[in-house]
């Protein structure tokens, strides 16, 4: 073991940024790419698009000042010549690149005006006998004022003064075919010229595999662990007394699919139970997750619990609770309506009326979780395509429900209420075993009968007019139509029709109907209205921004129609094109799209086109954008994958999912040990 290099204050703050707190976190600072500097290239050998080292004699360097100032050299060696071109440049290189001078260069080669080139290359200055690199060299992801160089250093200095035992059992690593911990790190920041740059920046070796490997387990074993916790914390035991369920599912004009009796009966076990339940409600688009979520909020309000139901926007919260007083009015339940827009004093009346129990649901936006909201007794806590809320939210929320438990001792006395969370996003079925391992996760695979295909069309901008001879014989024919908008105002960077200037056009397009108007930035007020009078039939064709992405829901809407669709994410097309097709009328979305596509929005609208089925259209997601959009990663706390892919590593999940089991089960000392590796330094939130 050598001894630890000095860090200076400002070089750790540097690291810092990077997620580099500690000596052992330099350990995986693993390299983006490799530069061969280990053997050098004849000029005359050397293929534009490939990356080369060369040396060479300068024979020529100036500062040109067409079409920019640009410091130009050219390099021979006895096989031919080549120019090395840097658009900025310091008198220092000008000094180092004099005529005459023997210089080694890497860089990519490209074709120029005058030959063969490379732009900004790596230069230095080397004699003829100037010793080769023994190993390929690194290059990091870094930060300003941080040079490869002295991360190099460092990195270096962690590999030889640093532990790097195994934490794994000797059993795991030979069942499973893995290199050791310490061999894989050597290898992939000193690789040996032997090693195929390929197959490390592909991230195919073998020593890529072991990491990715170590990185899947820990995350496994951290929800496992979290998914243990739970089973200690305390909850209220709701017991099934299915009086008021029965009452509603006889009322109700539908019969319930087994696809969601199955859920309802794992989610009425689970709120039975003493202790939280967490549990995912996954379903697509119109399969009936509200109705479920209505039910068991009536088994926790008839075992004299207060339910709180969460949506991210007033209008999807809002049209929860125009639903569910519909559905709770006749068994004798008033929910309270609270969000964000509401005035001061019926602000106020609602958060009395939930503070003293005189309302057994609570129905609302992120308003629930605020400060001055107390509940008496909170039960159970539903909320709505949870991916939308930050995690600290949510945890806020629940700590809402943590009460005493005059009947157990202390120090654990103190309850909290169940947690129901719903995504009518579907989630691939990686990302759920990896991100919501710690969740119980229930699917809801069906769909209601009498559900109709929706139709959808791809449909140039140039043909806006057939559009609009479309959407006249829909109005006309007597059914109603939705017209969506991606912006709300005008951007100045693009060039995209707004829901404003559209509502105009349309409104002189049509005078014959009524066309309505509903975006995030409308009173409240109005925007009930309007979605009221558009459900009741009064408004024929409703310009929208994407606020109806979810919840909204009008048999007679048949006709939807999307502009700058190549703008929106699968998801987001997936949940507009669901607000049509909920009646007996063939449905139709057609998709506008504006020319030139990109391959990524070419991508996805063939998709769109090409599937119907949410969790399909999830997993394709998944190829497209990868796991943090949809997760909502950014502001739900989840800590991504750095060095696994779930699109590709699969197979190494299943591994570690297995893995995790075993070890926690005949290896505790091990499991804590390849904890504290990965995740000591993390803030690592709990899934709430």
């Amino acid at each position: 073991m050598g001894t630890p290099a000095k860090i200076s204050p400002a070089t750790l703050a540097k690291l810092a940024k990077l997620g580099v707190h500690h000596r052992s976190d330099l350990l995986l600072h693993l390299p983006l790419r490799y530069e061969d500097e280990t053997q050098l290239s004849p000029i005359d050998t050397v293929q534009p698009g490939t990356t080369a080292q060369v040396q060479g004699i300068i024979t020529h360097c100036e500062i040109a000042f067409r079409p920019r100032r640009t410091l130009v050299c050219r390099l021979r060696d006895s096989s031919g010549e080549l120019t090395l071109r840097f658009l900025n440049f310091y008198p220092s290189q000008q000094k180092q690149l004099a005529v005459g001078g023997n210089i080694r260069a890497i860089g990519e080669a490209r074709m120029g005006y005058y030959g063969l080139e490379m732009v900004h290359p790596k230069c230095r200055a080397a004699a003829e006998d100037t010793p080769l690199q023994q190993s390929l060299t690194p290059i990091y992801p870094t930060t300003a004022g941080l040079a490869q160089g002295v991360l190099r250093k460092l990195i270096n200095n962690a590999l030889d003064v640093l532990p790097l035992h195994d934490t794994l059992p000797e059993s795991l690593l030979r069942d499973l075919h893995l290199a050791s911990f310490g061999d894989s790190l050597k290898l992939l920041h000193r690789p040996t010229p032997d090693v195929a740059v390929s197959q490390l920046e592909e991230r195919n070796h073998a020593a890529w595999r072991r990491i990715k490997f170590d990185e899947l387990l820990a995350q496994q074993l951290s929800m496992r662990v979290h998914h243990r916790e739970r089973g200690k914390r305390r909850a209220p035991k709701l017991a099934a007394k299915k009086t008021l369920a029965r009452q509603l599912i006889k009322a109700l004009p539908f019969a319930l699919t087994k696809a969601q009796q199955k859920v309802l009966g794992e989610i009425n076990l689970d709120i039975a139970q003493p202790h939280p339940m967490q549990r995912l409600l996954l379903g697509d688009v119109g399969s009936g997750k509200t109705i479920v979520a209505a039910l068991a909020a009536l088994q926790a309000i008839e075992n004299g619990y207060q339910v709180a139901f969460m949506a991210p926007t007033e209008i999807l919260a809002e049209q929860h609770y125009l639903k569910l007083r519909e559905w709770l009015a006749p068994l004798g339940l008033e929910p309270v309506w609270l969000s964000g827009s509401m005035k001061k004093k019926d602000k106020a009346a609602a958060a009395e009326r939930i503070a003293q129990g005189a309302t057994q649901l609570a129905i609302g936006t992120h308003a629930l979780f605020q400060a001055s909201v107390t509940f008496k007794k909170l039960g159970l806590v539903i909320v709505d395509e949870q991916h939308k809320f930050g995690v600290q939210q949510r945890l806020a929320l629940r700590n809402k429900g943590k009460t005493a438990d005059t009947d157990t001792p202390a120090p654990s006395n103190t309850q909290e209420p169940h947690q129901l969370m719903m995504s009518a996003t579907p989630i691939p079925r990686t990302l759920a075993m990896s991100y919501y391992a710690d969740l119980d996760v229930s699917v809801i695979d069906e769909l209601p009968p009498g559900r109709t295909p929706i139709v959808t069309k791809l449909v140039s901008e140039a043909r806006r007019e057939e559009v609009c001879a479309r959407v006249r014989a829909a109005c006309g024919n007597g059914e109603q139509v939705y017209w969506v908008c991606p912006l709300i105002e005008e951007a100045e960077t693009l060039e995209l029709q707004n829901a404003l200037e559209t509502h105009q056009q349309l409104t002189e397009t049509f005078p014959e109907f009524n066309v309505g108007l509903v975006h995030g930035k409308l009173d409240n007020a109005l925007k009930a209205s309007t979605m009221a009078a558009f459900k009741a039939g009064e408004i024929n064709l409703l310009v929208a921004t994407t606020v109806i992405e979810v919840g909204v829901d009008v048999p007679n809407a048949s006709l939807m129609v999307i502009e700058h669709a190549e703008r929106m994410g699968l998801a987001q097309l997936h949940q507009l094109r669901g607000r049509v097709g909920r009646g007996v009328a063939q449905s139709t979305c057609i998709l506008m799209f504006q020319q030139p596509l990109s391959e990524l929005a070419r991508a996805r609208l063939k998709v769109i086109f090409e599937n119907g089925d949410g969790f399909v259209i999830a997993q394709q997601d998944l190829h497209l954008r990868g796991p943090g959009e949809l997760l909502g990663a950014r502001q739900s706390g989840v800590a991504m994958l750095r060095f696994a892919d779930l699109t590709t590593d699969e197979a190494l999940l299943e591994q570690a999912r297995g893995a995790a089991d075993m070890l926690l089960r005949d290896h505790p000392d091990a499991a804590r040990a390849h904890l504290q590796r990965w995740m000591a330094n993390k803030h690592d939130y709990l899934h709430v």
